[in-house]
Formats: structure tokens, C-alpha cells, sequence
């Protein structure tokens, strides 16, 4: 299958080639149409993708090996942090491999004084596969978060819908058009979703925190300060690059890189060895997790007969 874009890309450089003004036979300027430009990953981006998908690789088999530590009634943060890292190595495995990204056209227009203003589409490459791995691993983190806190099922699902929301309309301004100030809308949407997330951590997830006790509660409230500072650096690599693409396709690669290794290896790790010494915050849980469809645990639709 032909990817447009990359045929686009080789007529614009087969036109720059052929054209040469200093040669040209005729006296009068030749007309020139605009060529566009193209900002995409180069060698240093995707060694960066490669490294990152090696970490949060071997960070899953650390998680998984951690969890053989422990019974399986207390593999549950094990379990949750294992399936963060495993997302985000097969996101990253699937944008080193130059799959989960394609092109987002951009026009635009610069004006002058004293000749008509140019015009120039710049085609840049836009990670979505980055958003699917946020849409699935952020929900999860945010869930071990809770759990460590014991924040009740109804904060947890309107911090996770918050979640989600943020995540999707941070895609959809990806693929905004600058024309149109929908795509800083549908950003100041996300961010609007991000303050209900944190709104959730801090009071909701803190106050639980430590009604359990001082050092849970402490505990807690550095973690998830950890998390939304982290998070907070986020939207400002996507102002700067996706938005104004101030950064390069490489630079937002590096930044991200970094950011999802604070975010996930580093986390994990913080998590599943402080939660271990911690008496007060284990969490046993029974029942389908450890004995499955027993026959003490199924549905019995005649146990009112009689009655």
C-alpha cells in the first residue's frame, strides 16, 4: 500500500532537484509552487523509541518476578503495574518499528510587506499509538493510586472517565487544524479534565489516605505528588510541540521518553517496594481473584425457593 504522504515527500524532492534558477535558459523568474515541508523522526528519534521499549520491557519482567514474591490474594498492585509497563513496551515497540504514527497536514501562511504573502503546508508526524498507550496505562496508574488510598468506587470512576476524557481530546487537538481555534479548545478541554483528575488525588484520594494512617498517608500524598507534577509537565511538551511545534519530532520523542519512564518504570518501582514494608497498606483480595468460579461463588437462582 502507497503511503500519500510518502509520495508526496519524493515528488517534492524530485522538484527541488530538478529545479535550478541560475541554469534556466529564459530571463524572466520561473514561478515556483510552493513545496511543502516535512518534520518527522530521524535516527536519533527512533533509537530514543527502541531504548525506552528495552526499559519498560525489562521493567515488566522486574514487576512480574516481584510478584512471585508475594500470595496472589496480594499480587494486585503487582498485576496493575505489569500491565502499564507491558502497554507502553508495545506502544513503543509499535513507533520504533514506524507503525502507530501517520501525518498531520498544517498550512500555513506568512505575511510580508512589500511582496504577497506565502503560503507552505507542513506535514507533521503525529505519534497516535502514544495516546492509546495513555487511554489504557493512565486509567491503570491512577488506579493504583486509588487502591493504595482506598478512595471510594465513586471518586475512582469519575476520576477515570476525567482520565479518559483528557487523554481523548488531547488526540483530537493533535489533529486540529490551526486555522480553526477548535484545537486549542479541545486542549483547554483536556487540561479542564486534568485539574478534575487531580482534584480527585488530592482530596478525596489524600483524605482516605490517611484516615488509615500517618505513614500511608504520607507515603501517598508524595507518590501522587510525584505523579501530578510529572503529569503537569505533559500538556506543556504537547504546547510545545504538538501545538506551536517549537520542539522538533525528535525532541518531543526524547521529552516523552523521559516523562514515560518517571511515569511508569520509576513509579512502579516506588510503588511495589514501599507498598511491601508497609503493613497498613496491603491490600488482600479474595473471592474471583484467588479461587475463581468456585462453587461456593456462583449464582444460585434457587435460593429464595421456599422462601
Amino acid at each position: 500500500m502507497i503511503d500519500p504522504v510518502e509520495a508526496l515527500m519524493k515528488a517534492t524532492s524530485t522538484l527541488t532537484a530538478t529545479h535550478n534558477p541560475l541554469t534556466s535558459a529564459t530571463a524572466f523568474p520561473t514561478v515556483i509552487p510552493d513545496v511543502p515541508s516535512f518534520e518527522r523522526a530521524s535516527d536519533a528519534g527512533f533509537r530514543t523509541l527502541w531504548v525506552v521499549f528495552v526499559v519498560m520491557l525489562l521493567s515488566s519482567a522486574a514487576f512480574s518476578a516481584l510478584a512471585w514474591t508475594v500470595p496472589l490474594s496480594r499480587r494486585l498492585f503487582h498485576t496493575i503495574t505489569t500491565l502499564i509497563t507491558i502497554t507502553a513496551a508495545i506502544s513503543y515497540f509499535a513507533m520504533a518499528t514506524g507503525h502507530g504514527v501517520n501525518y498531520h497536514k498544517i498550512h500555513t501562511t506568512e505575511h510580508h510587506k512589500h511582496v504577497p504573502n506565502t503560503h507552505k503546508d507542513v506535514y507533521r508526524q503525529v505519534y497516535y499509538a502514544r495516546y492509546i498507550d495513555w487511554a489504557i496505562t493512565t486509567p491503570l496508574l491512577l488506579l493504583d493510586l486509588f487502591f493504595l488510598a482506598g478512595t471510594s468506587g465513586g471518586h475512582i470512576v469519575m476520576a477515570i472517565a476525567a482520565d479518559i476524557i483528557m487523554v481523548l481530546t488531547g488526540l483530537f487537538a493533535a489533529y486540529g487544524s490551526e486555522q480553526n481555534p477548535q484545537r486549542w479548545g479541545w486542549y483547554a478541554i483536556a487540561c479542564i479534565a486534568f485539574l478534575v483528575v487531580i482534584w480527585h488525588l488530592v482530596l478525596n484520594g489524600g483524605a482516605q489516605a490517611r484516615a488509615k494512617s500517618s505513614n500511608l498517608g504520607k507515603f501517598y500524598g508524595s507518590i501522587s505528588a510525584y505523579t501530578i507534577i510529572i503529569w503537569l509537565v505533559y500538556p506543556i511538551i504537547w504546547g510545545v510541540a504538538d501545538g506551536a511545534r517549537i520542539l522538533t519530532v525528535n525532541q518531543e520523542i526524547i521529552a516523552y521518553a523521559v516523562l514515560d519512564i518517571l511515569a511508569k518504570p520509576v513509579f512502579g518501582a516506588w510503588l511495589l517496594l514501599t507498598h511491601s514494608k508497609m503493613s497498613e497498606a496491603h491490600l488482600e483480595v479474595k473471592g474471583f481473584w484467588t479461587d475463581g468460579l468456585n462453587a461456593e461463588g456462583r449464582l444460585r437462582l434457587d435460593d429464595d425457593e421456599g422462601a
